[in-house]
């Protein structure tokens, strides 16, 4: 790996890892903390040179009208869980700024792969706070509630049930989602 595959990398690790212990600690993502990586990715996009992306196995940036796009799949894809309050909007805009690094297309896979760190932490912080039981109680009564409510002619928005059993740092399952990612795309894994 060249310096300046190595300096972008770490750029954006550093960012992740600042937004992890901060959601740890606080459950909040500061918005300066998310502009900056932003930044951060709109620079390496502007300035590095021409490649297949910043963490691609041939690296070099897709340009910054790539990585808009790339913001913008991001905020996308995590928007119906904001809205179903099941993310804060830091999770979001966290997504939405690893979208500037990676562009549209991994995107999908940066998703999933998050998706799967999440369920991975909240079966595992379930287990580590005895609530699994709570916890799976919560999903039954929000599928039958909201079932009831749609078959019944009502509303589709998921009711929160009166009794949570935490809220997750998410951003540790953003970071390891990206983390997951990069590795795919590099190959590192065979």
């Amino acid at each position: 790996m060249s310096p300046s595959e190595l300096l972008c990398m770490a750029s954006l690790a550093a960012v992740l890892g600042v937004a992890v212990f901060g959601d740890l600690r606080t459950r909040r993502i500061p918005n300066a903390l998310v502009a900056t990586g932003i930044a951060l990715g709109f620079f390496f996009q502007a300035v590095a040179p021409a490649g297949n992306g910043l963490f691609a196995r041939w690296w070099g940036a897709i340009g910054p009208l790539q990585g808009l796009y790339g913001l913008l799949a991001g905020l996308a894809l995590f928007m119906p869980f904001y809205m179903l309050r099941a993310f804060g909007a830091g999770d979001v805009k966290l997504l939405g700024m690893v979208g500037v690094w990676f562009g549209p297309k991994p995107m999908i896979g940066v998703f999933l792969l998050t998706l799967l760190a999440g369920g991975v932490l909240a079966v595992a912080v379930a287990l580590w706070n005895r609530s699994l039981g709570q916890a799976l109680g919560n999903i039954r009564f929000m599928v039958t509630d909201t079932v009831v409510r749609v078959a019944t002619g009502g509303s589709g928005q998921v009711t929160a049930p009166a009794r949570t059993s935490g809220r997750l740092p998410y951003a540790l399952a953003v970071a390891v989602g990206t983390a997951l990612e990069v590795v795919l795309m590099q190959g590192w894994w065979r």
